[in-house]
């Protein structure tokens, strides 16, 4: 069974499910478990201890560290490190988008706190840009044994970068692809390509594309495939 790709990056903390070797302990102490909850204790400490109300803004707070961890890395105290805690909230660059998923989410935290109102929904929870960053992370590491919504939008999203791309070598507009037909030389060009080099189905490549049917597609990337196999040829 496919199972759900884990974005892996240096610095990065994992929640290890499972027994060590003949069930021998993996931790040798309770370090990398309390960490996240370490750093909420610190970071939510200004509203459970009432100083601030849950609906304020939690970076003005000057007596926490927290407004040092939205910070340019130049800008920080040498000896503060934020990758750990950022790897164990699933942000893999300090970055300006990981700095804001950040802030969002402990925001999200501050806001809830007491509440239980606080449910993240999705496989990402952020900016745009933030989820582009998690995207290319996926696109690089994903393999056809990985599964999960992330992995198909990394795959969407490479596939749609690959056709703009060729459409714009092109010089193709909207209605140039419209007024060329199904079978189209450059568009089976660009089907072949993409069928290569992503996991999108016939049905989105015959309608990213204009091809018709998708039988239609696999007809016509067969038929081409047995010619180049008949002359010697490789396939565009």
């Amino acid at each position: 069974m496919a199972r759900k790709l884990r974005v892996q990056y240096p610095g990065a903390i994992y929640h290890v499910m499972n027994r060590g070797d003949r069930r021998e302990a993996i931790f040798t102490d309770d370090q990398d478990r309390l960490l996240l909850r370490l750093c909420d204790y610190v970071h939510l400490n200004p509203v459970r201890a009432g100083l601030i109300r849950p609906e304020a803004v939690l970076q003005p707070y000057r007596w926490s560290s927290y407004a040092a961890y939205l910070q340019e890395p130049a800008r920080r105290p040498a000896w503060l490190r934020v990758d750990r805690l950022f790897g164990e909230w699933g942000i893999p660059l300090d970055s300006l988008a990981g700095r804001e998923q950040f802030a969002g989410q402990m925001e999200a935290r501050c806001r809830a706190e007491g509440t239980g109102e606080f449910e993240p929904k999705g496989w990402c929870l952020g900016s745009e840009a933030f989820g582009q960053e998690l995207l290319a992370q996926v696109s690089q590491l994903a393999s056809s044994r990985h599964a999960g919504e992330e992995t198909r939008e990394s795959a969407l999203a490479k596939a749609q970068q690959i056709a703009e791309a060729e459409l714009e070598a092109l010089g193709w507009t909207l209605k140039d692809l419209q007024g060329r037909r199904k079978s189209d030389p450059q568009k089976l060009r660009i089907a072949a390509r993409l069928r290569r080099e992503t996991t999108m189905t016939l049905e989105w490549i015959a309608a990213r594309l204009l091809m018709g049917a998708p039988t239609h597609v696999a007809s016509l990337l067969q038929h081409q495939e047995e010619k180049a196999q008949t002359s010697g040829e490789t396939l565009f």
